[in-house]
């Protein structure tokens, strides 16, 4: 689990927390274990990982496995697409990452991924905090599971964009 502060929110990743270590490991192991490749797309210490995930210049994030799972985890690139501070998006509901009228197209998506594991071809439309619509191309979203085969909830990362 990654550090919390006083609300049991993630805490934003820094070298105090180192990077939020632990999730990040999570993150990267999981994928490199369902899809047989690095996250980064190249190999990097345990050390450098958490932040070189932080820093990507790539989206990345995650939910947990509540009902209507929150955001656990959303890197600075991710941060700044959806125009939300850090302390923002561990409180959002992942589901509003969407417009109301794709939130059941993306559980039924959603839906998916926990049945198979991961899914490595997926376009979707998806809001910022201020409205700003842009669609989503080829991003993977795996299952996030520990060494011992947990399941800690879903991630996501995607590269491509492209605003409406």
């Amino acid at each position: 689990m990654s550090p919390h502060n006083d609300d049991t929110r993630p805490v934003e990743p820094g070298t105090d927390n180192g990077w939020c270590r632990e999730h990040a490991m999570r993150l990267a192991h999981s994928f490199q274990s369902l899809l047989g490749r690095p996250l980064l797309g190249h190999s990097a210490s345990d050390e450098a990982l958490p932040r070189l995930l932080y820093d990507a210049p790539f989206v990345l994030v995650s939910h947990g496995l509540e009902d209507d799972p929150v955001f656990n985890y959303a890197n600075a690139a991710a941060q700044s697409l959806f125009e939300l501070t850090w302390h923002e998006f561990v409180r959002l509901e992942s589901r509003y990452s969407a417009e109301s009228p794709e939130q059941a197209a993306r559980e039924k998506f959603m839906q998916q991924v926990r049945e198979k594991s991961f899914v490595d071809d997926y376009t979707g439309v998806r809001i910022s905090s201020t409205g700003n619509r842009f669609t989503i191309d080829h991003a993977i979203v795996w299952n996030v599971i520990d060494g011992n085969g947990v399941l800690h909830g879903q991630a996501a990362t995607f590269k491509n964009w492209t605003a409406l």
